[in-house]
């Protein structure tokens, strides 16, 4: 079982149909009760850090979610749930602390010499680059693969040794990070058609591995 946490983000449905498609039994968990049994937790996102974070202290998920990762426990977080791992966004100006999992900050995409005209959101298909080849998420998917993003903002982590991809977009930053059995995705694997069903599938069953094995 795979607990989908609930906040109210925008994009639920279609990550709750993904990852049944990906073989996984979903719940819907609005609480940290609602946690209890699963093998993996995701965490979705669409629309602001705050939200994100005022909703889930609301909720009571902050601090569940902080154990379950603390715990090595599986772990997915999806745009604005990967930017939630993090201290702090720029954001409108957020002064909402974010989980803090990972030393780093969110920031906002600016032009570059190179591309002056950048254009923001960051919207459609781009490529990863695998940092990090033995990562399990990116089994059976080949190096250069393309994703779907939409995003103005991305974390800029602090510690390389957890970036897993690398995506150009403007600057170059870290599309995905792992360290232990914590992953997460600043593209939507939900909306990425065959990779990222692969992606799914890859954290579903090493979510089942881990369960079997009892940890």
């Amino acid at each position: 079982m795979i607990a989908l946490l609930d906040y109210d983000s925008g994009n639920i449905r279609s990550v709750e149909k993904a990852l049944r498609k990906a073989g996984a039994e979903v719940v819907r968990a609005r609480t940290p009760e609602a946690m209890v049994g699963a093998a993996g937790i995701v965490l979705p996102g669409v629309g602001a850090f705050d939200d994100c974070i005022h909703a889930m202290e609301r909720q009571g998920l902050l601090d569940a979610v902080r154990a379950w990762i603390a715990a090595d426990r599986p772990f997915l977080g999806i745009c604005v749930g990967y930017q939630a791992l993090f201290e702090r966004s720029e954001e409108f100006h957020s002064h909402a602390r974010g989980l803090g999992v990972f030393p780093g900050s969110v920031v906002r995409f600016q032009p570059t010499v190179e591309m002056p005209n950048l254009k923001i959101p960051q919207i459609g298909w781009n490529q990863i680059h695998l940092s990090q080849p033995k990562c399990p998420l990116y089994r059976g998917i080949p190096e250069g693969s393309w994703f779907y993003f939409v995003h103005s903002f991305y974390p800029r982590p602090t510690q390389a040794d957890i970036v897993a991809t690398e995506t150009t977009y403007g600057p170059t930053f870290a599309s995905s990070v792992w360290r232990g059995n914590t992953f997460a995705t600043q593209f939507h694997p939900e909306k990425s058609q065959e990779n990222g069903l692969r992606l799914l599938t890859n954290f579903v069953e090493l979510a089942e591995s881990h369960a079997s094995q009892g940890r």
